[in-house]
């Protein structure tokens, strides 16, 4: 290496050690990401709550759908859906359904829940927005008494109040209800977050504000308390399933990757290793030898020489040669496309009207112009041309 490559590369060398120590001791930008992942600590995750519930209650983790989970009748309990949007299909509804008509009970927190879902136990939601100001931040709080709360717990972050429009008194009870903050726009109690839907023997828990069970919210002043009265509505004496496939993040970490980037210590070395082998290859794996030339492989000079031969036709207007050399070219394209030779076979036009889409009357024609040039005694240019006009025709009409 000479003195003038050593320098540079030490002076890449400094800058990217620079660049790694700012970045090291950079604070990490806040990930609002809602991945509602048990195992994530970022701020809508759900560390705080799952670690919570385990303390509480046996809880065993589903990482396959529904469909597929409830396939063994004999498991009884709690099956806990948490995440921004449940979108269950009609198969697993049905599943879930007579699950749940057995005696069982489904929890479901997501602001969007499947229609048909709603539809069936005869609920129907709506979302709510201040008009009177610029930021929605929810609140919440319970219906029962015992459990009710003077201060509401509120989600101090802009977000859409969703909320239940219609209910079946028969059918469903109100366990909980929200309000967006500074919002006197709707009477108090009436925006329904959380109901209980009876089904068969068992009942469904449905819950439009599943931020209420986020790291951020549950760190915040008193809302712990809001998890710990919600949990007072399931039998945490059976198992409670909880339910990692319908999650925006990932549970499993598939990537080899993931440990050396999911710490920027780690992340930055490994960066450092792939630059110092780039700037090492850029310039100590440059060759040493004198350059090889480049030998051009022979051009196929069979196209050109196929011109000339033309050209020297045209130039002597010798049209009949020209006409001849077609009719062989064309009768070798029969030959090789459809195994007919035309000078041996004499049903030579019934063999190629089966073996093509083309009528008998412009085969005819396409022939009878061939002959034609066989025995006229001069042949111009306009003959040949309107051969291979004909020529051309029956090749696209094959």
């Amino acid at each position: 290496m000479g003195k003038s490559y050593k320098i540079i590369l030490g002076v890449l060398i400094f800058l990217l050690a620079t660049l790694i120590f700012l970045e090291a001791n950079q604070r990490d930008p806040v990930n609002w990401f809602p991945s509602y992942s048990i195992t994530d600590k970022i701020p809508q995750g759900t560390y705080v709550f799952f670690e919570n519930l385990e303390q509480t209650a046996k809880v065993e983790q589903v990482n396959i759908p529904p469909f597929e989970f409830l396939k063994d009748t004999t498991k009884n309990g709690t099956y806990f859906f948490l995440n921004p949007s449940v979108g269950i299909d009609e198969a697993e509804q049905n599943k879930l359904l007579k699950w749940v008509e057995k005696g069982n009970t489904v929890v479901i927190s997501a602001t969007y829940i499947s229609y048909p879902l709603l539809d069936t136990l005869e609920l129907t939601t709506a979302e709510k927005i201040r008009k009177n100001g610029l930021n929605n931040i929810p609140q919440y709080n319970f219906a029962n008494e015992d459990l009710r709360s003077k201060k509401y717990y509120e989600f101090n972050r802009d977000h859409t109040f969703e909320y239940f429009d219609s209910l079946n008194g028969k059918q469903q009870k109100v366990l909980g209800f929200g309000k967006l903050k500074d919002d006197n726009s709707v009477p108090k109690d009436s925006l329904v977050n959380f109901v209980e839907a009876k089904f068969g023997e068992g009942k469904f828990l449905l819950h439009t504000s599943p931020q209420a069970f986020t790291n951020f919210f549950l760190l915040q002043d008193e809302n712990f308390e809001y998890a710990e009265k919600f949990l007072a509505y399931l039998d945490t004496r059976n198992t409670i399933y909880w339910d990692n496939h319908y999650k925006n993040g990932k549970i499993i970490h598939t990537s080899p990757l993931y440990i050396l980037l999911g710490n920027r210590y780690f992340k930055w070395a490994y960066y450092f290793v792939i630059i110092a082998t780039i700037l090492f290859i850029f310039f100590e794996g440059k060759r040493k030898q004198k350059s090889i030339k480049v030998i051009e492989p022979l051009k196929n000079q069979t196209y050109d020489y196929t011109r000339t031969i033309a050209g020297m036709y045209l130039d002597q207007k010798d049209y009949r040669t020209i006409a001849q050399k077609i009719r062989d070219q064309f009768f070798i394209f029969l030959q090789k496309e459809f195994k007919i030779n035309v000078k041996e076979q004499k049903n030579y036009r019934q063999l190629i009207e089966q073996q093509t889409k083309i009528s008998s009357e412009e085969i005819d024609q396409l022939f009878d112009q061939i002959k034609s040039l066989e025995v006229k005694p001069s042949v111009n240019k306009k003959d040949i041309e309107a051969l291979n006009r004909l020529i051309i025709q029956f090749k696209k009409n094959m």
